[in-house]
């Protein structure tokens, strides 16, 4: 079995495992569109009252809460895709599946770089989803962007979902081969999924939070991505419920080089644990 063939087994493996279990390929799809068209029209109206008499400066761009909330969307879901993405291992454990991939030829790092990009791909679709979805019931994304501009953020959006989306894969991963029930992996993955989302610039301006919560925004790779989401779809400077947000490609590049950096520091963790699983 060549190299490629040993990763390419487990990319598709993960997959057609994805796609079989429809009821799951189906709300792993529909569930955030949904959350976007709930919640997001929601609470769109209710900030467009509040903040309907705020002065904004003449020729500048103002966006509904609905589409600042989109980037916030798209990252929640990667989020929650990203930390769910290793309980696959965790059942193959616990089935006896994974020692038999343990005694095969295949190299370690193959399984956690298959697994990863097979997580990578299920994100991609779900925020082609969303965006298409977004746009559909009033989301502003791509506002003013010509054919190329418009390819070139989406192009964008998805290199910044795919290292966020990798990053937490191989976190994931390190959990589940480190947990023992899918119950344990579960309460982990809870107890580090609200945080994150919370402490976030998803759902409101990181300005408005206590200094403490402002330290820890910073130390979020949540809040990197979304900086990225909202520079490549809404662009670098405009105004949303009263606050000004301007944007520019250095920070933006600083923001993905936090990611990469997140997601190599993840990678290092996730190998040293599947170095060191013991599999009975």
């Amino acid at each position: 079995m060549t190299m490629s063939s040993e990763f390419l087994t487990i990319y598709w493996r993960d997959m057609l495992r994805f796609f079989r279990f429809r009821a799951l390929l189906f709300s792993s799809l529909v569930q955030p569109a949904l959350w976007l068209a709930l919640y997001g029209a929601a609470m769109s109206s209710n900030f467009s009252r509040f903040t309907f008499a705020l002065t904004i400066p003449p020729g500048d761009i103002s966006v509904s809460y609905l589409t600042f909330l989109g980037a916030g969307v798209i990252a929640l879901t990667t989020l929650f895709t990203s930390l769910f993405g290793g309980v696959s291992l965790l059942f193959d454990k616990n089935w006896g599946l994974m020692r038999e991939i343990f005694a095969s030829p295949t190299p370690r790092t193959h399984i956690i770089i298959g697994v990863g990009l097979s997580g990578v791909t299920k994100s991609i679709l779900q925020v082609v989803v969303i965006m298409v979805f977004g746009l559909l019931i009033g989301v502003e994304f791509f506002q003013g962007y010509s054919i190329f501009e418009t390819a070139t953020a989406i192009l964008g959006i998805l290199v910044f979902v795919a290292i966020f989306s990798l990053g937490f894969l191989f976190f994931s991963s390190a959990i589940s081969m480190s947990m023992e029930t899918p119950e344990s992996l579960q309460g982990i993955i809870t107890l580090l999924s609200l945080p994150l989302f919370f402490a976030s610039n998803a759902l409101y301006p990181i300005d408005s939070f206590p200094p403490f919560i402002q330290y820890l925004s910073l130390l979020n790779p949540l809040t990197y991505l979304i900086y990225g989401l909202r520079y490549f779809a809404i662009g670098t400077d405009f105004y949303a419920m009263g606050y000004h947000y301007s944007y520019d490609l250095q920070q933006t590049i600083v923001a993905f080089l936090a990611l990469v950096f997140f997601c190599v520091l993840m990678f290092l963790l996730a190998w040293r644990v599947f170095e060191k699983a013991i599999v009975t």
